[in-house]
This record gives C-alpha cells, sequence and structure tokens, in this order.
C-alpha cells in the first residue's frame, strides 16, 4: 500500500504530512517532558529580553511558510521528478501542524496551561487532527464508493487521488 501512495504526488503529500506530523508531534511532547525534567541538552527558548518563547511560534510560521509556497504553486507535487521540494514542504507542514497543535490549550485559552488539567485539550486536537489525516490518507487509497457506509460519503471530498485536478485539466486518477 506505501508503493502505492508513493505513486501519485497528491497520496504522497498526505502520506509524508501524516508521517511528519505524527513524529513531529512525538518528538515534541518527549522534548518538552525532558525541558520540564530538565535533561540536557533541551532548555526552553528565550529571546535576549527574557520572554519565553513557545513552539507553537516555529509551527505557525512553519505553516504560513508552507501556506505561502503553496499558493505560489512551489512544490506542489507536480515538480520534476524525484519531487524532492514536494516531499520536503509535506513533512515540514506534518511538523509544523504538530508543534502548532500542541499548544491548541495555549492559543484556545490564551493562558500558558499545557502542563494543567486543561493542557489536555492540546493532546486531544492533536489526536483528532492525526486521526483524520491518517484516516483519509489511508481510505481514499484503499476503499470503493461503494464500500463506504452512506453516512460517511461526504469524505469522498477528500479523495486525495481521484478529487483533484491535475496541471493538464484532467483527474489524477490513475
Amino acid at each position: 500500500m506505501i508503493a502505492r501512495l508513493m505513486e501519485d504526488p497528491q497520496q504522497e503529500r498526505a502520506f509524508l504530512s501524516t508521517i511528519g506530523f505524527t513524529g513531529g508531534f512525538a518528538a515534541c511532547r518527549g522534548i518538552t517532558h525532558a525541558i520540564r525534567n530538565h535533561i540536557p541538552p533541551f532548555h526552553n527558548f528565550s529571546s535576549k529580553g527574557g520572554t519565553h518563547i513557545h513552539h507553537s511560534t516555529f509551527g505557525i510560521l512553519g505553516l504560513l511558510s508552507i501556506g505561502f509556497l503553496w499558493t505560489q504553486q512551489v512544490w506542489t507535487g507536480h515538480d520534476d521528478p524525484p519531487r524532492w521540494g514536494s516531499r520536503i514542504t509535506a513533512g515540514t507542514f506534518g511538523i509544523a501542524a504538530a508543534l502548532t497543535l500542541d499548544e491548541f490549550a495555549l492559543w484556545l485559552d490564551l493562558h500558558d496551561d499545557y502542563w494543567d488539567a486543561k493542557g489536555r485539550k492540546s493532546v486531544d486536537a492533536a489526536i483528532i487532527f492525526g486521526g483524520l489525516l491518517t484516516a483519509i490518507t489511508i481510505a481514499s487509497e484503499t476503499l470503493d464508493e461503494h464500500q463506504v457506509p452512506a453516512a460517511l460519503r461526504w469524505l469522498a471530498k477528500f479523495d486525495i487521488r481521484n478529487a483533484l485536478p491535475t496541471p493538464a485539466g484532467g483527474t489524477s486518477a490513475s
């Protein structure tokens, strides 16, 4: 199945975004726990003035950068093989989304409650987003329209392989 996902540029980008998100979220959680427990070499980022810089800042900057590139049609999966630019931006998108969603509770409550019970919202948001990324990536490759229960057919809008036009104006179906 992974080989089939990697054949189509849009499927490949969805898969790499999912991998980037999952890996980025796991690494982010591991590093923040290491910082909290004073395990070197990890430490908080602060400006010269002593202002703490949250990791969601880097996630937001990453999402803005990737969004800008993609709106300019740069590295959207149709660059010449081997599509390294597309692969890097897709993985980076996933990592940036993980950094941003890991502090979801902070931007929802406008209070730094990362280690409080309210901080659980960040984990919940990341699990929901990661689960949707994974489900859509796998389902769009493996399920036929007739295998999906009627109540879930709205997900067909996210059929990554068949729903989006190619630059030549046709569909991307193989």
